[in-house]
């Protein structure tokens, strides 16, 4: 009779290292220290983190597969400049597949999920000063409470969904922000979708959020 011996389990590795130099680039994007459409040094970026060119290349396809990064033929990597038929696709996305969740919070959300929600709204009123600083946190709260929202809703794939294109969204979100009144406009968005949640009006609920987007893609291009 043959015997098949268990192998011994192995311990699990700590994250890879191209998975943090990937985090690294995706903050720096975010934050726009590596602006839309610049090009990506690999030897300085390589040297500078004093790593080969290896892990930066794996790191590069992982953000390339998210959006954030364009490879080009013989030139190397690029920050995704976001076009406006882009930018356009991407709030229509994310309006009909957060507005579906929204609904479904109004629909289900227990006493204790809704008040999580007001207390991230109630910061979120706390920070709304049109200045940079306060920019970045309304943008931080804000997206918690997003993420709160999909957490609630529970459902891992439109969660899937949204958070790659969240990622193409912040390479230009911050500029919206800033424009005149409309830190003000979104705060009184989310003042309506809250009002409809609380009020356990699903059909509200979702027609509030899918609002909030599109007056989110004409901040942030008014061609739209």
């Amino acid at each position: 009779m043959l015997t098949i011996r268990a192998m011994p389990e192995r311990s699990l590795s700590p994250r890879a290292l191209y998975e943090e130099v990937a985090e690294r680039l995706r903050q720096r994007i975010f934050r726009r220290e590596l602006e839309p459409g610049s090009w990506i040094d690999e030897l300085s970026i390589a040297k500078a983190y004093g790593i080969s060119r290896t892990p930066l290349r794996e790191a590069l396809k992982v953000l390339a597969a998210e959006g954030l990064v364009t490879m080009k033929v013989r030139r190397g990597a690029y920050v995704t400049e976001v076009s406006e038929r882009d930018l356009a696709d991407v709030y229509h996305l994310l309006g009909l597949l957060e507005a579906d969740a929204a609904g479904v919070v109004a629909a289900i959300a227990s006493d204790a999920h809704i008040a999580q929600l007001q207390a991230l709204h109630n910061e979120l009123e706390a920070s709304a000063q049109p200045n940079a600083e306060n920019c970045e946190r309304f943008f931080e709260i804000n997206e918690r409470f997003h993420m709160q929202l999909l957490e609630i809703a529970n459902n891992r794939w439109r969660d899937q969904m949204v958070a790659d294109l969240r990622k193409v969204m912040k390479l230009n979100r911050h500029h919206s922000l800033l424009k005149s009144g409309r830190m003000n406009e979104s705060l009184s968005e989310h003042r309506a979708i809250m009002a409809a949640i609380s009020a356990r009006d699903a059909s509200a609920a979702r027609q509030r959020m899918q609002e909030h987007f599109k007056n989110g893609l004409d901040a942030a291009n008014p061609s739209y």
